[in-house]
């Protein structure tokens, strides 16, 4: 938090700036100042070796040895000396004599007068360079030998003067400044341009803020339950959470980041839903183990950059929300009885007041031996309690609705067959579903029947469930089990979801979900469950609590 009254610290891209252009502005100064003494150093050397070849080429000249045996050197020498200084650009050249003495002089006032400098060298034969200061001030000079066979009669020395070497250079330097100006300018705007770029992505943030946004985008991130899924524009995953991935059922966050959609694995609804470019808004969608709600909203900023995918897994919630519709059956078909009841009781009643007790007693048994019968039918063929209970829920739910609920003869499923591994929630789950599935389909047809078959065969655990309905037609064979697909208008509930359930719950336990045309015309639906006691390791702990529901 920032404490009022500070200034607000630079922003990264204006910190990177500065510091860009001040690492630039000692590169430059750097360059130039080490192409100034380079070229310094390169002037001087130039300027040594022009000398030098003045003097030699003035020493080498048989005109200069025939004028040194004259009786007045001087008078032949001094405008030759000028005319060449005059033409090679050296300041001065002075012919002397072995012991230094000045035939030749710019100034012809030092002409007779001892050289100024050092002929050493020279006066044993050696050609060499120094820098001196002389009349005309400091110089690079060259100081060589005349010689006469073998027998040195002069000397020749060829200088240019220091400040001459430093206008020449001066000009070079002049030109390179403009350069180095010129750089500094087009490389600052270069900066400007990128770090103006890098301001509007980081949003004018400096650095702390940029650190502390991180650390709260992985603390939120984790910390989240629901599932968070972010996708680039090519619909790659660019991120998910601990949740996203558990809800998703995939690998290591390593392994899913860059990944396509596509290739996750997921199933074709929920694919189709995340690949889309409209967004979504709360569709549920299941995968193997679960319900989710999925929501998608696209990341725009003058043009798509990806989307952010929410999912809430709301398998408990409906759960419960089955739970509350059975448990509203149930009211409903209670409420139905009790009303039954009561008339049956009225009926009573009215034979005992009209004095017919007999009858009366003969009534009320008789209902009593239709209702024991219908019991005892059920659990004969299906003693498992919790199928015998949920079947005899059913029955009293459609004969509301004036659909009859058989229990075939073929049914027989014992109490204690069925493996630990396979929950009696998921059983309500799938047989709930296919009898509220055809009960719908049969109401209000003539016959409007539903025949119900659970038993055992070859390990398996069969659950039947045909109806008089209209059927399911052969081209909608595949889609039936899609959510949302359903053949009636939506009701408040939804429609379309009861079937996908099933299937979940069946697949979960390596078990099949077929459907197929009735022997009375309508549909049947065949679940098949493997009874195998060692079920696969990943089956077993695939087998989580999935809510009911109907189509």
């Amino acid at each position: 938090m920032r404490i009022p009254g500070l200034p607000r610290p630079r922003s990264l891209a204006g910190q990177l700036f500065a510091m860009q252009a001040v690492l630039l502005a000692l590169v430059v100064a750097g360059y130039a100042l080490f192409t100034y003494v380079s070229d310094r150093g390169q002037a001087e050397q130039s300027a040594r070796r022009q000398a030098t070849a003045v003097a030699r080429s003035i020493a080498d000249a048989p005109s200069v040895r025939s004028a040194i045996h004259t009786a007045d050197p001087t008078a032949q020498l001094q405008p030759y000396a000028l005319r060449v200084q005059k033409d090679t650009g050296v300041d001065f050249v002075t012919i002397m004599t072995p012991g230094g003495i000045r035939w030749t002089h710019p100034s012809e006032k030092q002409i007779g007068k001892p050289f100024l400098g050092n002929i050493y060298r020279a006066q044993h034969g050696e050609t060499f360079t120094e820098t001196y200061t002389g009349t005309l001030g400091a110089s690079v000079r060259a100081v060589t030998p005349v010689w006469d066979g073998r027998r040195i009669i002069g000397l020749v020395s060829a200088g240019i003067k220091v400040e001459a070497i430093s206008h020449r250079v001066q000009d070079q330097v002049t030109a390179l400044l403009g350069v180095a100006v010129g750089i500094l300018a087009l490389g600052g705007v270069a900066t400007y341009v990128i770090n103006a770029r890098l301001r509007r992505h980081t949003h004018g943030m400096n650095a702390d803020e940029l650190s502390r946004m991180h650390d709260y985008h992985q603390a939120a991130l984790h910390a989240v339950r629901e599932g968070l899924l972010m996708l680039d524009a090519r619909y790659r995953v660019a991120l998910i959470n601990d949740g996203g991935r558990e809800l998703l059922g995939v690998g290591r966050e390593e392994d899913v980041v860059g990944t396509s959609v596509a290739d996750l694995g997921l199933p074709a609804p929920l694919t189709g839903a995340l690949l889309a470019s409209e967004p979504r808004v709360d569709e549920v969608h299941l995968t193997d183990s679960r319900v989710l709600v999925v929501n998608t909203s696209p990341v725009s900023g003058g043009e798509r950059r990806g989307t952010v995918v929410t999912l809430r897994d709301v398998t408990e919630l409906q759960s419960l929300m089955g739970e509350l519709d059975s448990e509203r059956g149930f009211t409903q078909a209670l409420r139905s009885q009790a009303h039954e009841a009561a008339n049956r009781l009225h009926t009573v009643v009215s034979l005992i007041e009209l004095g017919r007790a007999g009858e009366a007693v003969e009534f009320a048994t008789a209902e009593l031996e239709l209702a024991q019968a219908l019991t005892d039918q059920v659990v004969a063929a299906v003693s498992e309690p919790v199928l015998a209970a949920l079947l005899l829920g059913k029955t009293a739910q459609a004969n509301e609705r004036g659909v009859e609920l058989v229990v075939s003869e073929d049914s027989g499923l014992d109490d204690g067959l069925l493996p630990p591994a396979l929950p009696s929630r998921d059983l309500v789950t799938i047989l709930g579903n296919l009898i509220d599935n055809a009960v719908d389909a049969a109401q209000g047809r003539v016959p409007a029947r539903v025949t119900v078959t659970a038993c055992a065969e070859a390990g398996e655990l069969v659950l039947r469930v045909a109806d008089t309905g209209p059927g399911v037609d052969p081209a909608h064979a595949g889609l039936v089990f899609q959510r949302g697909f359903s053949t009636k208008p939506t009701g408040p509930g939804g429609r379309g979801l009861g079937l996908a359930l099933a299937r979940q719950a069946v697949h979960r336990h390596g078990g099949t979900l077929t459907v197929a045309q009735a022997a009375e015309g309508g549909a049947a639906f065949e679940a098949r469950l493997p009874l195998a006691d060692a079920l696969e390791p990943a089956v077993r702990a695939a087998a989580a609590e999935v809510p009911g529901g109907g189509r």
